[in-house]
């Protein structure tokens, strides 16, 4: 049997994946059916309806279903389903826009033909006596005559709805309200029929109220609409900066091309002040470059020839010629808007909860509020039909789930949209609200606490001139894709120094290299790599304490299995991370700092940033494995790195944070990606979730503590019908507000 959310695929079987916009869901019991109806079918791996979007993500295998079976199955159910659009965005906006305008205009409508008799209820109350009411209004044949098109026409979607619920074995908030208002419309008609002579019946017409109840659950589902489009508002931004034009350069001229038509490897110009139309690297030109928008970071940061530029961010100064490298869906924009979605279009383990409940809450309703008539109908207020019908609508109508289905995906929607905008991009729901557990932070040393760009400080040559040994070093790590041998490659170039060819390199990760140059062997790593060929290296020892002590990273280097010299290289610590740490520690958070780097160095490090706890001389696989230890003594572990070795401990992880620029927005093993390269974006990360978390439980306490509450004083009938309504309509605008708060949060 099938999981009413997951089954797993057999394996060696390629899943697809289609995203679908639903329209005709109303509450938490619709989007739960279509889960349930879509998981019996054989083939689907998983099927995530999403009440707030409307929309549902769907994983199958090709082989045993087609996205036409998929769509006929929603279809069959009540609803109707289409395929989204490649780029379409969270919200399919034009029939937000319809849908809003459709419903302004039925409750227009509903509004006229209501007032009349709203204006009557004036003679129901004593309070309102004084109010001058036309006899006409009173009129039983006139009431009817206008609540007739409120009930069947304007009221004909919760009928429909309710059909298609009903006939797949289902209930929605739709049977509810059609059951409630139908109860007062037939039994104001039956006595309108009985007494048709009199012009003023004497028994009591609940005419107005089930035109009230429509209107005001109309002019909920308006203003809900209305403010569920606000939810969005992150995507809309996002999708917004794009650059509508490019100017490309084609056999020698500059042309004005739609974004559309830029392709990979065209030359590009911008000028000052004009957005970069897509990622590229600067062939020509030196500015800087405004990157708040994608990555957070307030400062422009100059750039130079063969620097990586990322599209939607602007250009300050300059003529700039760039190439393009990545264009379309495979720009960091597009990259990072398709996180949102996903990550807004995804559930939270907690809304298990309010889905498991609106599966059985509106039999339980309707079964409650059977019992309710009942009892009034037979022993409160014997054989008063009227005073027993009333309670009954009362309850059918004030217990709509619909702020249950809304209360989780509001929040998600409204605070992974707040936290793109800080430069934090959670890769789903269930890492948004896993984030605020997290008790340990480890952070990788190198391009996380430290910028990543260390600097050759120290050139100690044992056997010969320093040229001679920085050009031995070079040669053989030009073949090395580490920082620091990038570092001294660097210094080699700039001093000119030719390199020789290389034969027999080895690379050793955590260790170091080995190569053969110019007839001589050499072995260039740390006191393990040396250590393993037996090299005797103890001359060297207290000058490499000396400058380990300082916070440099000593590289120790042989010439035919002989000492022959130490090279030291500085990394510079960000000036974020010592008040990141703090922040960290102050909220109650052990950070600890793990690397590959050398004890003493590791420790200087450690020490100018505040963490106390250092894991030093771990190579990239000793990581995951120093993960899973904290896991076992009950720690929630996040680990920090920059994506590249750090890759297993992402993985490993409860919450993987990958670290880095817009460009390095695909990470797959990261389950939260920071756009800036700076620490104090973990801050903002769990901040932000713990934000969300607490807006959850508001929404979910709320929603079911007004039910709770709102149930029994409506059946002990302290709760006229359209009162009821009223309350109804505005508990889910409610929920949505309080959502709509954490877009505006700051931290």
């Amino acid at each position: 049997m099938h999981d009413r959310r997951q089954a797993a695929a057999p394996k060696g079987i390629d899943k697809e994946s289609i995203v679908l916009q639903i329209t005709g869901m109303t509450c938490a019991a619709c989007s739960a059916r279509i889960e349930k109806g879509l998981t019996r079918m054989s083939g689907i791996v998983m099927a995530n309806v999403n009440l707030a979007l409307e929309t549902a993500h769907v994983e199958y295998l090709p082989s045993e279903i087609s996205t036409q079976n998929i769509l006929d199955k929603i279809s069959q159910l009540g609803y109707e389903p289409r395929i989204k659009n490649e780029g379409e965005g969270a919200v399919d906006e034009d029939y937000r826009q319809k849908e809003i305008v459709r419903l302004k205009n039925k409750l227009i409508l509903s509004a006229l033909l209501t007032f009349p008799l709203l204006w009557s209820m004036a003679k129901h109350f004593s309070f309102a006596r004084f109010i001058w009411v036309p006899d006409l209004f009173m009129n039983a044949w006139f009431q009817c005559l206008l609540a007739t098109p409120v009930q069947f026409l304007i009221g004909r979607q919760f009928y429909v709805s309710a059909y298609k619920a009903l006939r797949n074995k289902s209930a929605n908030m739709d049977v509810l309200v059609a059951l409630g208002t139908s109860a007062a419309y037939i039994y104001s008609f039956i006595f309108t029929l009985i007494h048709y002579r009199q012009a003023r019946p004497m028994v009591v017409m609940y005419y107005e109220t089930s035109t009230i109840l429509i209107t005001f659950i109309l002019l909920g589902k308006w203003l809900e609409s209305l403010v569920k489009g606000r939810t969005s508002e992150a995507i809309k931004r996002l999708m917004n900066l794009q650059a509508r034009a490019a100017v490309v350069i084609r056999d020698g001229k500059e042309i004005s091309l739609p974004i559309e038509q830029v392709m990979v490897g065209d030359k590009l110009v911008i000028k000052p002040g004009e957005k970069v139309p897509v990622d590229g690297i600067i062939l020509e030109g030196v500015s800087s470059f405004d990157e708040s928008m994608i990555t957070g970071e307030s400062m422009p940061i100059m750039k130079k020839i063969g620097d990586p530029v990322i599209g939607a961010t602007v250009n300050k100064h300059g003529v700039l010629q760039i190439r393009a490298t990545k264009v379309g869906k495979d720009t960091a924009l597009a990259q990072i808007v398709k996180i949102v979605e996903e990550a807004q279009g995804s559930k939270a383990s907690i809304q298990r909860i309010a889905d498991q409940v609106s599966e059985v809450f509106v039999p339980i309703v309707v079964t409650m509020a059977v019992l309710v008539f009942f009892a009034w109908y037979f022993f409160l207020a014997p054989h008063n039909l009227a005073y027993a019908l009333e309670k009954l609508m009362a309850v059918l109508v004030i217990a709509c789930p619909c702020a249950l289905g809304l209360a989780t995906p509001t929040s998600i929607m409204a605070g992974s949209g707040r936290a793109a905008e800080l430069g934090v991009l959670f890769k789903g729901g269930e890492h948004l609200e896993a984030t605020q557990k997290i008790n340990t932070v480890v952070l990788d040393k190198t391009g996380t606490i430290t910028k990543g760009k260390p600097e050759l400080t120290d050139i100690i040559s044992m056997v010969t001139d320093q040229k001679e040994f920085i050009r031995l070093v070079a040669s053989v790590e030009k073949n090395s894709e580490h920082p620091l041998a990038e570092t001294i490659v660097e210094r080699a170039r700039k001093k000119g120094i030719d390199l020789y060819p290389t034969t027999k390199f080895k690379a050793s990760p955590g260790y170091g290299v080995q190569a053969t140059v110019a007839g001589n062997e050499l072995l260039i790593g740390n006191r393990k790599w040396l250590n393993r060929f037996e090299v005797d290296f103890q001359p060297a020892m207290k000058q490499m304490e000396q400058l380990e002590q300082k916070g440099k990273t000593t590289i120790l280097v042989s010439i035919n299995r002989k000492y022959a010299g130490i090279m030291a290289v500085a990394d510079t610590i960000k000036p974020s991370s010592k008040k990141a740490v703090r922040c960290l520690q102050r909220l109650g958070i052990h950070v600890i700092m793990i690397t590959g780097d050398n004890q003493r160095s590791a420790a200087a490090i450690a020490q100018k940033v505040g963490i106390r706890h250092v894991l030093a001389e771990i190579l990239p696989e000793g990581k995951a494995e120093e993960i899973k230890k904290l896991q076992a003594k009950g720690r929630f572990v996040a680990m920090v790195g920059d994506g590249m070795n750090d890759a297993p401990a992402l993985a490993t992880a409860d919450i993987g944070m990958a670290m880095g620029t817009g460009t390095d927005i695909a990470m797959e093993t990261a389950d939260v990606t920071l756009m800036r390269s700076d620490l104090n974006s973990v801050v903002d990360a769990i901040l932000m979730s713990q934000k969300t978390m607490i807006n959850i439980k508001q929404n979910l306490f709320w929603a079911f503590a007004y039910n709770s509450i709102a149930i029994p004083i409506a059946a002990l009938g302290f709760l006229a019908p359209w009162v009821a309504g009223a309350s109804m309509a505005l508990s889910s605008v409610s929920v949505v507000l309080n959502a709509l708060r954490l877009q505006r949060v700051r931290l």
